[in-house]
């Protein structure tokens, strides 16, 4: 079959029954955009919107064949990364980036659920900051996995996230944005953080309401946006800005 030369971004990540994150949300958020997806399946999960009761992991070779695939039969101009769950996955992923330092990827790096379930083996952290990280154009920590990535307690304010963006990284990605979901206030900002340069900030109100799957939401977009050719800052603004409008959204709807 000949190359597909429409645009796309090839999702790598799990599946959730559900439909309320992973590769649902990433295929959901990229369409809205105008881009195609195509994907590489690292796990397979039993959920609802309340709990995981089942992780089931794809081998590594499988998971890299997909990608190899994927890439082969389309044209991807972004990597949009979600779970990994395991070392070795994280390593075959890694392997497949290597092999195309063109096309830039976006890792949010899942590793738990939000109810809770841990979804990257504890030895595995490790292993993507040290091999997945340096590969990746942007890497999308909210503050509960910038700590656990910087092995340090929760940030009580700005100042303490941001020294630990910075130390963050100081390990490899090429530039870093640090969601600010979980803390408190009028205000929800996400700073981006790129080595030599002014951190930039990215602030709006703060909404009530909420929903599941923000994360593999805002990094999709920010990606499918670097697939059309706009700028890191450009591309994050954006996504922020979808993700915004989805939540009020959202929020209405169930009113």
């Amino acid at each position: 079959m000949a190359l597909n030369r429409d645009p796309h971004v090839l999702v790598v990540g799990g599946s959730d029954s559900s439909g309320g994150a992973g590769i649902a949300r990433d295929i959901e958020t990229i369409s809205s955009i105008g881009l195609r997806t195509c994907l590489a399946v690292t796990a397979v999960t039993v959920q609802t919107h309340q709990s995981v009761t089942a992780v089931h992991h794809m081998q590594p070779g499988l998971v890299a064949d997909q990608m190899r695939a994927a890439l082969r039969a389309n044209s991807v101009s972004a990597i949009k990364i979600g779970m990994l769950s395991t070392g070795r996955v994280i390593a075959a992923v890694a392997a497949v980036l290597r092999e195309n330092p063109r096309i830039p990827a976006v890792l949010d790096p899942v590793l738990a659920s939000s109810s809770g379930r841990q979804l990257l083996e504890p030895g595995a952290v490790g292993v993507l900051k040290r091999d997945l990280m340096p590969l990746c154009r942007l890497v999308t920590p909210n503050l509960v996995e910038l700590a656990i990535l910087t092995d340090s307690d929760l940030a009580v304010d700005d100042d303490d996230a941001l020294r630990q963006g910075e130390r963050l990284l100081a390990a490899g990605p090429q530039a870093l944005l640090i969601k600010g979901g979980h803390t408190t206030g009028p205000r929800s900002t996400d700073v981006l953080l790129s080595s030599g340069q002014e951190s930039i900030r990215f602030d709006v109100p703060r909404l009530a309401g909420s929903m599941r799957g923000t994360g593999c939401m805002l990094a999709s977009a920010i990606a499918a946006h670097l697939a059309g050719e706009k700028s890191l800052e450009e591309s994050v603004s954006e996504g922020k800005r979808l993700i915004f409008e989805k939540i009020s959204k959202a929020g209405s709807d169930s009113r």
